[in-house]
């Protein structure tokens, strides 16, 4: 009699998914016309540390894409990646992290010119968590500031897309793929292939963070707020900032207004003791944002 899997073997594989590893090729990806008209260049750094004024980058990579109205991604560049000596012994929860050893690092350095020209070639730069990465970049890449900006990871709703969360490595696990290792290169990859995602009316997640980043918007810093306001600042989708010791949250130019009306109404009436009449608002463009 042949074998044959039992009932509850065949309803235990509804449940298993299959992992591929991601291995993006250089050239047309196949998902529209090539070559589409517009550039942009996906980026991810590895640093000893979180703060920029007291760590070092040790890895940068950068890859650049092409993509067409539609946002559809036609072509994909070579990778690029280099590593970078920061002059002192890795911190050893970095190198558990990435894999890299002092060995490694020594005597390396970022070809800085290389990297500069890299950036300044395309329409935008994308990382997967800007906010972090810009600062690093601008700071060991001086001649690269300035420059448009996007983010994978505020500017996509991957929830809306049916994801349960938007760290870049579960992103892409459930999307299917698997990549080596937390490296700035492998990162970088995952990213350009998360851009590259479909939502159920076929519009791409590059489309909609382009759509999302290229708007103006503000930022709203509750300056003078009460410590004891802090909750519902909090609930409200503010964020604390260390280094400048205040809540702020950014919204689009159609909330405004309505930012303003809560915070009078929460934080800056009387009897929340606040120490200002009322926010800082600054506006905001790509080229600013993320600073």
């Amino acid at each position: 009699m042949a074998n044959r899997p039992s009932r509850d073997s065949a309803a235990a594989d509804e449940f298993v998914r299959q992992l591929q590893p991601l291995q993006l090729a250089t050239g047309p990806t196949g998902d529209a016309e090539s070559p589409g008209p517009f550039g942009g260049i996906a980026v991810d750094v590895e640093t000893t540390g979180l703060d920029p004024d007291k760590g070092r980058i040790i890895e940068i990579a950068m890859r650049r894409f092409r993509y067409n109205r539609d946002g559809f991604i036609t072509d994909i560049g070579q990778p690029y990646s280099w590593l970078e000596d920061p002059g002192e012994p890795l911190p050893g929860e970095i190198s558990a992290i990435t894999g890299l050893t002092n060995a490694d690092l020594l005597g390396q350095e970022i070809d800085a010119p290389a990297a500069t020209r890299l950036l300044t070639s395309v329409s935008f730069v994308v990382a997967h968590n800007s906010a972090f990465d810009r600062k690093w970049i601008e700071e060991r890449l001086p001649d690269a500031r300035g420059l448009a900006w996007c983010c994978s990871m505020s500017q996509v709703d991957w929830r809306a897309r049916g994801f349960d969360g938007r760290t870049l490595g579960y992103l892409l696990m459930q999307s299917g793929y698997y990549h080596s290792g937390h490296r700035a290169s492998a990162d970088v990859d995952a990213l350009i292939q998360m851009l590259r995602h479909q939502d159920a009316s076929g519009q791409t997640a590059l489309s909609e963070m382009i759509a999302t980043g290229s708007a103006s918007s503000w930022l709203v810093r509750a300056r003078g707020a009460d410590i004891t306001t802090k909750d519902d600042l909090s609930a409200r989708g503010y964020r604390w900032d260390v280094p400048k010791r205040v809540w702020w949250r950014e919204v689009a130019d159609d909330q405004l207004e309505a930012e303003r009306a809560w915070l009078a109404d929460h934080i800056y009436v009387r009897a929340a003791k606040p120490k200002a009449s009322g926010p800082e608002v600054e506006q905001v463009t790509p080229r600013t944002r993320f600073l």
